[in-house]
Order: structure tokens, then C-alpha cells, then sequence
């Protein structure tokens, strides 16, 4: 098949390096312009592109995909078939129904739940014990369009964000190598989403790793899994961000109003929460690395009694 792959971040990779390595002839791979990163300011290409580099596809990097030379370009290229995978634009309908097979967006949820933009985090913020990849055929609404084909991921009771967002990742590879053919030969037809059951879900946003220390120890041992790798979740310490990559949840209740330091081990310190205790074994002040708590304490003075947050 000839096909068009469109995608940027690094969960884009891995369905572009198998369709490739299926045998498609990908005609172009288009992903956002490179962006300056870091505090060189240094320009850096998306993981798309750089994989694109690699086996020698033609990079195409519209700033708006929408715009007519944009539309036009796409049309050079006479694809059977678009592959979207995390792009991060939204297409014009005259792109969606521009090459004979449509447009397939991979999706790293088993619709039609976790619409939206950051599905992969919130399944795990949510507490959900399992999520997956959709194959779907696009159209103009949000993830609304009829379904290819699913594929189930467990989540194991440390998932991450990270951890899961590289399961989806490969999940999604596999699938949609299997669907392609398929599609191509009538083989999968898309079914219609049930839309009373779809839940929908928003970008991430540094400020939803602020930790409230009112809520349920729980809540924010989910929300410290599902935020790592990024954008993480946080308190302050003496005036600093204070990340906390690692935690578990005490069941006693803490008797301390919530934030506060209640017990120091060489490992870990435990903190009151609103219901709960959260006992922290990882964290990172602001400016310095990762690190586990015993190294932290070598460093550091954390006592009982001291609040966390304020």
C-alpha cells in the first residue's frame, strides 16, 4: 500500500518502523516543525522525523495542515491511505476523505472511552485495570469515528504513564500492521462507536501535578503514577518543587493536618494525607536529579512535623 504517515512524538515511532518493515511504501511521513528545546535553545526534530531520516522518507512539516499548499502537497503524493498516530494537528475534512481508503488514526484507548488527547495517563490516574489501542477511521468529530480494530492492555498495579504509553505504543504497531491489509481488502468494515459510552478526556497540564494534600492517599498515588514521565507531580519544600516519582499508600489514617511529614525511615518518609498516608520512597528537588529517599536524607534535613506544600 501506498501511505502517508502522520506523527510526531516518540508513541508515532514504533507504528511507522513496522509499517515499514511490512513492506508499505511510505510515501511521506508529515509531523509538526522542529522546535527548539532545552536551554541552548537548540533546534531539535520531532521522533518522527528522526526515524523518517533513517530509512529515507520524505519529511513534510506544514505549520498548519489545513492551509491550501499544505492540502495541495498532500495530494501529490496519491496515497492509498492516511496512518495518523499522534500528529497533533486536526485535519480539514477535504483531507480525511482525500485518499481512497480514508484516513486511520491510532488511538491509545479502547474506544469510545478515553477520547481525547491524553488518554494514556488518565487510565492510569484513573485506576483503570486495563486500556488498549483503537484502529478507527477519522472524521470531523474527536475520536468519533467507526472502529477497525481493538487491541486490550493489562495494567499492572504499578503501571505508569511511561510504562503504559510504551505498551500502547507497541500495541498500536502490532494492530495496525494486522488492520492495513485488511482494510485495504474490505476485510475490517469500521464499526460505529456507541457514543453513550464514551468518556472524554483533556491535554495535561504542568499544574495538574500540584499535589493536594487533602485528597485521598490513594488519588495521589495514581496521579504520581499516570504523571510520570511527564509533566510529573509536585509539592514544594522550603520554597522549592518538590517532585515525588514514587510512592505507596499506608492505610492507617494520619493524624497530622495533610502535607505533614509524620514519620522519617532511612528510606522513606511518610506523609498525611486527607484519608491515608502516602509513604514516599523517590523524589527530586527543583535543580537537582532524581534520586531515592536515603540519598535525599544524606543531603537534606526532613523532620516530623514539617509541612510539605505550603
Amino acid at each position: 500500500m501506498k501511505i502517508v504517515y502522520m506523527g510526531t512524538p516518540d508513541f508515532a515511532v514504533a507504528p511507522l518502523e513496522a509499517i515499514i518493515k511490512a513492506g508499505h511504501q511510505v510515501m511521506a511521513v508529515v509531523t509538526q516543525p522542529d522546535k527548539q528545546k532545552g536551554r541552548g535553545k537548540e533546534v531539535q526534530m520531532t521522533p518522527v522525523k528522526t526515524c523518517a531520516v533513517q530509512y529515507g522518507i520524505p519529511v513534510f512539516q506544514p505549520v498548519k495542515i489545513r492551509e491550501p499548499e499544505a492540502v495541495n502537497k498532500l495530494k501529490e503524493y496519491e496515497a492509498d491511505i492516511f496512518v495518523i498516530a499522534a500528529f497533533g494537528q486536526i485535519l480539514s475534512e477535504e483531507i480525511l476523505t482525500m485518499p481512497p481508503l480514508g484516513c486511520v488514526n491510532i488511538h491509545a484507548s479502547l474506544l469510545p472511552a478515553y477520547r481525547g488527547a491524553a488518554p494514556i495517563q488518565w487510565a492510569v490516574i484513573n485506576g483503570e485495570k486495563e486500556s488498549g489501542v483503537t484502529i478507527m477511521r477519522m472524521e470531523k468529530g474527536i475520536d468519533t469515528g467507526g472502529m477497525y480494530a481493538k487491541k486490550a492492555v493489562s495494567l499492572t498495579h504499578k503501571e505508569t504513564g511511561a510504562s503504559l504509553h510504551d505498551k500502547l505504543m507497541q500495541a498500536g504497531a502490532e494492530l495496525i500492521v494486522e488492520a492495513l491489509p485488511k482494510i485495504a481488502s474490505g476485510e475490517l468494515a469500521p464499526i460505529a462507536q456507541d457514543d453513550s459510552k464514551a468518556t472524554h478526556v483533556g491535554r495535561l497540564d504542568k499544574s495538574m501535578g500540584k499535589i493536594d494534600w487533602g485528597k485521598d492517599a490513594d488519588v495521589l498515588e495514581r496521579l504520581i503514577r499516570g504523571l510520570n514521565s511527564w509533566p510529573s507531580a509536585y509539592t514544594t519544600f522550603k520554597g522549592k518543587t518538590l517532585k515525588i516519582w514514587e510512592a505507596d499508600v499506608v492505610a492507617q489514617q494520619g493524624s497530622s493536618i495533610p502535607g505533614t511529614i509524620e514519620t522519617v525511615r532511612k528510606d522513606s518518609v511518610d506523609v498525611a494525607c486527607g484519608s491515608g498516608i502516602l509513604r514516599v520512597y523517590s523524589l527530586q528537588l527543583e535543580g537537582k536529579k532524581r534520586m531515592a529517599v536515603k540519598d535525599f536524607l544524606l543531603g537534606y534535613t526532613l523532620e516530623p512535623g514539617m509541612v510539605l506544600g505550603n
